[in-house]
């Protein structure tokens, strides 16, 4: 079989960076596991390990084809591409041209099953099971799918308007950030919101999962330049370079504000940092990849200080990282993105060409306010028919117990 104008090394790399973008889902759900009470651990690691297989079906079967299938009016892909029809080992020029189409697939997938794990950081500890599998798959159809195919997709109406989105600022966390702020104002508080004992049960595998989330997130920016040359190499250093000064500016603004630096502001910095740079990742320098993440480190500790004083519970801090940071770095694309890292991209405010700014501005607008007004109507017919909450008593005993008939820890 030919399968035409296939590289080897190109593959190879979007393979790979495929299964580094896959263990960010579970090491998301250490991530979130560790910050909840032991009574909700299971539940919690389980909302995100559950979006691999929930995801994986969905995208193969309809998923992918809605974002990346034929162009319906600039607004959704066909479903020409059904149960991957058509979407077969040769390169399909409008998305990768040097790899097989399935590689780009499932490449794709990977990003389409994160983003709903991402939500579950602001209704943990308290959302029904089945409610949660039936919120999934119905936001990776109609907000996610229709997200990617505006941004991404070949004739998608912001792509055409010149957005640039390299990762998935847009498409990833600006959408589920605001669909976690959505989830929080919906389902409303914790019942023990406000009083002691709502601590991180377990630092140590938050630690670990932000690793792996950094580690991951490697395959996450460099692997969307698809392909293994200067560009994924100048999206792998601009990538580590914002993780570690927004690492390092909420440790200090930490110090500075609490006088101590915690464990967990260094795992949330390096978080904020690599989502800020996720949109820019292809498209900055390196110096200016140090000043998007420093501002963002600031910017998300600031976020989550405001968190407070509003009084509404995200729990895991969701929108105050993926929202904001995701804004942040959208916005900050089009100040500092410049056409001498990738000719394929556009200058920035800070290169002569303040309109990127406006069409950045323009897709964190139509991108925010879908994914919070789809969301905000999924929780309210999920609430409808099946009931988003777990009973005041089941919240009391834990996800674990009630939900799963299953402890974390038997000690």
């Amino acid at each position: 079989m030919d399968h035409g104008n296939v590289n080897a090394g190109d593959t190879a790399f979007v393979l790979l960076s495929t299964a580094l973008v896959m263990l960010m889902t579970p090491g998301l759900g250490l991530f979130y596991g560790g910050m909840v009470r032991r009574k909700n651990v299971i539940g919690t690691i389980l909302q995100s390990l559950m979006a691999v297989p929930l995801i994986g079906i969905q995208w193969v079967l309809w998923g992918y084809s809605l974002a990346f299938g034929p162009d319906i009016k600039g607004f959704i892909g066909s479903l020409d591409w059904f149960g991957l029809t058509g979407v077969g080992l040769e390169p399909n020029a409008d998305y990768a041209a040097t790899i097989p189409h399935q590689a780009f697939m499932i490449y794709q997938a990977m990003f389409a099953v994160i983003t709903p794990a991402l939500i579950t950081g602001a209704f943990a500890e308290r959302i029904k099971f089945k409610s949660f599998l039936v919120f999934s798959v119905l936001w990776a159809t109609f907000v996610y799918d229709i997200l990617a195919h505006w941004v991404w997709g070949a004739g998608g109406w912001l792509k055409n308007m010149g957005a640039l989105d390299f990762a998935g600022g847009n498409v990833v966390h600006i959408s589920s950030g605001l669909s976690a702020l959505a989830a929080a104002l919906f389902i409303g508080k914790r019942k023990d919101y406000g009083q002691e004992g709502l601590q991180a049960h377990n630092v140590t595998m938050t630690l670990l999962g932000a690793g792996l989330l950094w580690f991951g997130w490697f395959g996450f920016n460099a692997g969307s330049a698809l392909s293994a040359n200067g560009l994924s190499t100048a999206a792998f250093v601009t990538t580590n370079t914002a993780a570690a000064a927004a690492t390092i500016s909420w440790l200090f603004a930490e110090w500075w504000r609490q006088g101590k630096p915690t464990a967990l502001g260094a795992a949330s910095g390096a978080v904020a940092g690599l989502v800020a740079i996720t949109p820019a990742a292809g498209f900055v320098t390196p110096l200016s990849a140090l000043a998007i993440g420093a501002i963002a480190g600031i910017l998300c500790y600031g976020a989550i200080r405001v968190k407070a004083k509003l009084g509404y519970d995200d729990s895991l801090d969701a929108f105050g990282i993926h929202g904001i940071g995701g804004i942040w770095g959208a916005l900050a694309t089009g100040l500092f993105a410049t056409k001498t890292i990738n000719a394929n991209g556009a200058n920035g405010l800070f290169y002569g060409n303040p309109h990127q700014l406006y069409v950045q501005a323009v897709s964190v607008l139509a991108c925010g306010a879908f994914a919070f007004i789809m969301s905000w109507m999924m929780f309210k017919a999920i609430d409808a028919v099946i009931g988003l909450r777990v009973g005041e008593e089941e919240e009391e005993i834990g996800l674990d117990l009630t939900q799963h008939g299953e402890a974390g820890y038997s000690l």
